[in-house]
């Protein structure tokens, strides 16, 4: 999901904003985060050769990004994807590269050249999403930790120095190619301790500044913050910032104002931001309805397709008309409705109260889901009934023939 945009302003601002990119987050859209600090050093850094080398121009290359966090579940991969997002907004597609140093949960990719071959899950993902044609799979994720993996490490048949001579490898092709690397950790600062890679490591090897990501609250959050600080203190490792994610909505307020003033003070280390909890977050949208149920397609309302329906906003519809019309008009106005193809009364009741209610109130916000299948389609009439309305509510269809 695209929580961010980080470094899509000018330096010279010395702010950037953090935003959302689904529709159903417009409220935290403008107050979602405001990063603090990002000084051109953490990101305008030249190598010797860049600024020696005059034959060809080449990008500026600035220190790379390591996002870890302070234990897992947090939301680094998401403020990875919002990093990720930002950077290609300011340097362009084919500037950005990724790399996930030590991975874990393996998925099964193909090279452009056909090679079949295991990558961290996260790697590809972003790889495949942000369209990095510029950098190869193998690259994005140069060391996988399967099961064994830490028991021949401690047997010796796998050494520190073959390990990490394969990670800078792959870092520094994809630095060659790219103005910027982003890096993303896995879990806290020490995982990968045992194997002499840890995420505090990784990140000095690279000479990487170092973005925490870690759940809301004040003491909590600063204890865990303070271990995974120290560990990277050890290793020379300068954090560049904190995100606090989850925070709870009546805390905002104190969490931004208290964890920042005391990380700067004792630290010398800003918060970015702090990203409010919503539930909705966490409910799927309609894109992913359509996604889940095989055959099935968005029909109407293609621009509320990431509109978030909680478990409780869903109704299964299997009463009369006039009992269906009577909680239609007292249910809440984001209400998902769930209703056989073969109902046709209910669908052309829900599309007439639909039309009414759209322009009476600016808060409607109800959808329908169709189930159906070969045997039972949705009626043709009904299909051209809901293609030539011009508001017609988001449904969507669950049938082979859609």
């Amino acid at each position: 999901m695209d929580v961010a945009r980080f470094f899509a302003t000018s330096h010279h601002t010395g702010r950037a904003m953090l935003t959302h990119s689904s529709s159903a987050s417009n409220a935290i859209r403008t107050s979602v985060i405001r990063a603090r600090y990002l000084s051109s050093s953490a990101l305008n850094v030249q190598t010797e050769s860049d600024q020696t080398e005059t034959s060809l121009p080449r990008p500026r290359r600035r220190r790379p990004i390591y996002v870890a966090a302070t234990r897992q579940h947090v939301g680094k991969t998401s403020v990875s994807l919002a990093l990720m997002s930002g950077l290609q907004a300011r340097f362009g597609r084919a500037h950005v590269g990724f790399i996930k140093p030590v991975g874990q949960q393996a998925v099964n990719v193909t090279e452009s050249d056909g090679t079949l071959m295991q990558v961290d899950k996260d790697a590809a993902l972003v790889k495949q999403h942000f369209g990095l044609d510029h950098i190869t799979f193998h690259d994005t994720s140069p060391v996988l930790i399967p099961p064994g993996y830490t028991k021949d490490y401690v047997d010796g048949k796998i050494t520190a120095t073959e390990q990490r001579k394969i990670l800078q490898d792959s870092f520094d092709r994809i630095s060659s190619m790219s103005e910027i690397v982003l890096c993303e950790g896995t879990g806290h600062c020490a995982v990968g301790s045992i194997v002499d890679a840890s995420n505090a490591q990784v990140s000095s090897w690279l000479g990487a500044r170092m973005v925490l990501v870690a759940n809301g609250g004040l003491g909590a959050s600063f204890d865990e913050l303070e271990l995974n600080r120290v560990l990277c203190e050890k290793y020379g490792v300068d954090i560049a910032g904190v995100v606090i994610n989850k925070v709870k909505q009546d805390k905002y307020e104190q969490t931004k104002e208290y964890l920042g003033k005391v990380m700067y003070s004792r630290w010398g280390v800003p918060l970015l931001g702090c990203i409010p909890d919503r539930s909705f977050l966490g409910s799927p949208a309609l894109s992913d309805l359509e996604r889940l149920f095989p055959g099935a397609s968005l029909v109407s309302g293609y621009k509320h397709r990431l509109r978030h329906y909680r478990t409780a906003d869903v109704h299964l519809v299997a009463t009369s008309l006039n009992v269906f019309l009577k909680n239609l008009r007292k249910n809440p106005g984001r209400t998902l409705y769930v209703c056989h193809a073969s109902r046709n009364d209910i669908l052309l009741g829900f599309l007439m109260e639909s039309q009414q209610r759209y322009r009476n109130d600016s808060n409607w916000e109800a959808g329908m889901v169709v189930t159906g299948c070969q045997e039972y389609p949705i009626s043709a009439q009904v299909m051209d009934i809901v293609t030539s309305m011009p508001d017609a509510p988001p449904g969507t269809c669950r049938s082979s023939t859609f």
